[in-house]
């Protein structure tokens, strides 16, 4: 999902320059002459005779270019688990996902992280996954586990909202909007900024928001009149959040964008000088933003199951899940998780975020972008 991401290696070589230095192999101890091993003196053993050192395996995660994780979080895992983990890295969500469908006759990666419930649907269609019941699963609410055969398990979850620039509406005394109606109101036009759904992750969030709101038959009517409102269509998050929008730069020429929930945080913390309070804040009233909950899987076909549940059970637990928010600025599932303070003062969670059933969505996703495009560019 996000203001996102980054990454690591060094067990492996470390272990090869000890094997070099004392110069024995992986399997058998060096012995000093006095006591090699004759035919009338077999070896010498004692507790204090070395023991046989494994290399490390390696484990491939395959996810989408926004994942990022603490390098002493990871290394972690790879300490108490004798593992390097490779990230395959493989483009946008979308991207990624049908990386992982065209190969999965001859899987890249072991596990795979990243799909979420706009395309999770397409991803159990397609069989990748192998089920596994992690017992982490016991600390996870059940309004995140949307594949009942725990083929995909919820990691992390996030919204996509309208980001509005405070200092805009403070200076022009302009009320802040609630609503998705509220939007084709006059005192709105052309102050709204939003990405195309055909190749925008939140732009396609944003596009399941309006038809959760509308309902199939009305959406569209909705974006008719956004579009006689002069809404400003870009092809992705970075142009209209950076470029676009006032709240960021200060230049833009909207003061609203469709962000994420979280954006206001990171506004925060990234602010060049020390902030009181983010610049931006989001609009969260019922259905003006919509819920991704990102998921992980076993990709099937994996030589190393064992270590794959591992990493799930990793990816689940608390470590990792502290992790989350302040890496890839989305939110923890596990509610044993605590908060980092800016995300407890203030991050603003929807109470009724938009969602549709992953089966709606998959059956219509490319429909309902084919009539936006007709509607809204045309």
């Amino acid at each position: 999902m996000n203001l996102k991401y980054k990454w690591m290696v060094v067990l492996a070589a470390s272990l090869l320059l000890l094997t070099a230095c004392v110069g024995q192999s992986s399997q058998t101890p060096s012995l000093s002459p006095s006591v090699a091993p004759t035919a009338l003196q077999p070896p010498m053993k004692t507790e204090s005779s070395p023991q046989p050192s494994s290399e490390p395996q390696t484990l491939t995660v395959m996810t989408h270019d926004s994942f990022a994780a603490s390098e002493e979080v990871i290394a972690e895992f790879e300490r108490l688990n004798n593992t390097k983990v490779n990230f395959l890295l493989s483009g946008d969500t979308g991207s990624a996902l049908n990386r992982a469908v065209l190969t999965k006759a001859s899987p890249l990666a072991d596990v795979f992280y990243g799909v979420d419930n706009t395309f999770l649907s397409r991803a159990l269609r397609e069989d990748i996954f192998e089920p596994y019941s992690s017992p982490a699963l016991a600390d996870i609410p059940d309004a995140y586990k949307l594949d009942a055969e725990n083929r995909a398990l919820p990691v992390d979850f996030g919204d996509v909202c309208i980001n509005y620039d405070k200092a805009y509406f403070e200076q022009k005394g302009l009320i802040i909007p609630q609503r998705l109606q509220d939007l084709i109101k006059p005192e709105y036009k052309g102050l709204l900024v939003v990405e195309n759904p055909a190749t925008s992750s939140p732009g396609l969030a944003f596009l399941l928001a309006t038809i959760a709101d509308f309902g199939p038959e009305n959406y569209l009517d909705f974006w008719k009149a956004l579009r006689a409102n002069d809404v400003a269509v870009v092809n992705d998050w970075s142009t209209a959040y950076y470029t676009n929008f006032s709240g960021s730069s200060g230049k833009g020429q909207q003061p609203l964008v469709v962000s994420y929930g979280s954006s206001p945080v990171a506004e925060l913390i990234f602010a060049s000088e020390p902030l009181s309070e983010p610049p931006t804040a989001s609009i969260v009233d019922k259905n003006t933003c919509f819920r991704q909950i990102e998921f992980v899987g076993i990709l099937k076909g994996t030589a190393k199951r064992a270590l794959a549940e591992k990493w799930v059970d990793f990816m689940l637990g608390v470590s990792f899940q502290e992790d989350i928010p302040l890496q890839m600025f989305v939110y923890p599932v596990n509610s044993q998780a605590k908060l980092p303070e800016e995300f407890v003062k203030f991050a603003q969670i929807p109470a009724e975020p938009a969602m549709l059933p992953i089966d709606l969505i998959d059956q219509n996703r490319e429909q309902w972008i084919t009539a936006w495009d007709e509607a809204v560019l045309r």
